[in-house]
């Protein structure tokens, strides 16, 4: 089945106490973890899954989906690792072990080919995501935006804008209305749209800009909360495209799935445009 975490995480480096440790010991940890690494990546292929994923958060349910209906289809199974594209670009540069990336633009996937670390030619656009402001809040948020003007919030959460392109399309948003230095003491800042999300509903902050996709499903409005969609012309496109980082056959079997129809429709269904 597909699964959402990294197993390498679970190998972690335990600080719980600040002793000093000799040359010997410091060797036989490090010679431990190696054998940990390799035993890691050695484990059969029943048990560990065949396609490392690395997806955009704001992509994390419709990926899930993606991910589900493929297995469904295919003997491939799938693990999806949720984070944002300016982290996941970080990593792939460091040699982190991705097959694909679905990333939240279209830039990073283009330095990552430019540099020689994507297969060639394999760059496509998936989705077309659209900037939402929300508040749980049903009478917080008016249908042309103005909360941001009047200033009836104690917080607004955006994404980092350096790290997730939803983010930095909600930094255009404010430019545009000329209150982005106005409102620094009050932002709260996410370090991807998933945490962004969380932030507006535990109420650390009363509304904030996430993509559409996190609370659009086949169309429908939200369930609770008001909002307001902003026009197209405040924001760049965010244009979200996938590379293939590793060739291999079943990295190039989901490349494929999600070019087709039914992919397609599952990703509309849940708040994207498609090409």
């Amino acid at each position: 089945m597909y699964q959402t975490r990294y197993r390498a995480t679970a190998l972690k480096f335990s600080p719980e106490h600040d002793e000093p440790r000799s040359v010997s010991n410091r060797l036989t940890h490090i010679i431990q973890w190696s054998i940990a690494l390799i035993l890691l990546y050695s484990i059969p292929s029943t048990q560990a899954a065949d396609l490392h994923i690395a997806v955009a958060t704001n992509f994390n349910r419709t990926a899930t989906a993606l991910a589900r209906s493929f297995e469904q289809q295919n003997e491939y199974t799938v693990r999806l690792v949720f984070g944002s594209t300016g982290k996941h670009f970080a990593q792939i540069t460091h040699g982190a072990p991705f097959e694909v990336f679905f990333a939240a633009d279209e830039r990073r996937p283009a330095l990552l080919e430019k540099n020689g670390l994507a297969v060639p030619g394999t760059r496509f656009t998936y989705a077309q995501g659209r900037l939402v402001l929300w508040s749980p809040d049903a009478e917080q948020v008016d249908t042309k935006g103005d909360v941001l003007i009047n200033g009836d919030f104690r917080k607004l959460a955006i994404a980092n804008p350096k790290l997730a392109p939803y983010g930095f399309a909600a930094r255009e948003i404010l430019q545009a209305h000329g209150l982005w230095k106005k409102l620094q003491p009050r932002l709260v800042r996410g370090e991807n749209i998933g945490q962004t999300y969380q932030f507006i509903r535990t109420g650390n902050a009363q509304l904030g800009f996430i993509a559409a996709a996190q609370i659009f499903t086949d169309g429908n409005l939200p369930a609770t909360g008001s909002y307001w969609v902003p026009p197209q012309s405040l924001y760049t496109p965010v244009i979200q495209q996938a590379v293939l980082i590793k060739d291999t056959p079943a990295a190039r079997a989901f490349i494929q799935f999600v070019k087709s129809d039914m992919a397609r429709k599952i990703i509309q269904q849940h708040g994207y445009d498609t090409p």
